[in-house]
């Protein structure tokens, strides 16, 4: 066996021994894509923080969906994972620390650092307003930013064993604050695979293509369905089943890239 098949049988046997901890953020509503991505990563066999942000849910049309968190706390415990669930405003530039200190609390070191969070309300460059355009970038941009800098500030796991994902999105067309914030965090976590290399941590962006998780109108949902080869829309399991690889041993060689996991759609 050569030193790095051993390295990775040595991971392997590491992470099926211990279930390491991923933080996950953006874990609002049992049907969005943070969920998702924490069932798949439980079944695999992480323990599972994750943050979300009730007020968000409640000023989108979809609204509060009652009992989400804990429900998601539930299946994620039938998965065998522990879980701690985190309320935090990530507007906010003391939350990141905050959240981090939590999840160590209840299931100490974070392992990996997954960011589904995004703050993302429909606007153009004529009706965007300065509160809204601020309030994407502190939630899409600095907190992201902010996140990678308390994981890395924190982490102590082996070398090779850091993983860093974040979702992205290319939308920008009457979504100026959304996808000009989105823009910033690719760079943001890009940048993390080379300035954290010493640390011997991964980061890579995955743009999951038109996911529908409610936000969809039939219109929407025909034209993205029309757009994509295999004739269907993506999952938040489709999400998951790439994150998971991502954070695996076996993921460690994929680096410092901007993944797109959409299906084909155009």
């Amino acid at each position: 066996m050569t030193e790095t098949a051993a390295q990775t049988a040595a991971q392997t046997a590491a992470q099926t021994a211990v279930r390491p901890v991923v933080l996950v953020t953006g874990v609002g509503r049992t049907v969005g894509l943070g969920a998702g991505i924490a069932r798949r990563l439980a079944a695999s066999g992480w323990d599972i923080a994750f943050s979300y942000w009730t007020a968000y849910d409640d000023r989108m049309r979809w609204g509060v969906q009652s009992g989400a968190t804990d429900e998601i706390v539930r299946e994620l415990r039938g998965l065998g994972a522990e879980v701690a669930p985190i309320e935090a405003d990530l507007v906010d530039p003391s939350a990141p620390a905050r959240i981090f200190t939590a999840a160590e609390e209840q299931l100490g070191k974070v392992a990996a650092l997954v960011m589904c969070h995004c703050e993302s309300v429909d606007s153009s460059i004529l009706d965007t307003t300065i509160e809204s355009f601020d309030r994407h970038f502190a939630v899409n941009a600095r907190a992201t930013w902010l996140l990678i800098r308390e994981y890395a500030q924190r982490f102590t796991g082996n070398h090779g064993t850091g993983r860093i994902v974040a979702l992205t999105s290319d939308h920008t067309v009457h979504n100026l604050p959304y996808g000009a914030s989105k823009g910033a965090l690719d760079r943001i976590t890009l940048a993390a695979a080379h300035e954290l290399s010493g640390l011997g941590i991964t980061a890579n962006v995955i743009n999951p293509g038109p996911i529908d998780t409610g936000w969809m109108t039939d219109e929407i949902r025909d034209a993205c369905l029309q757009q994509t080869p295999l004739g269907r829309l993506g999952t938040p399991q489709d999400t998951g089943d790439l994150v998971a690889f991502l954070c695996s041993p076996q993921g460690q060689w994929i680096n410092a890239q901007l993944l797109k996991s959409n299906g084909g759609s155009a």
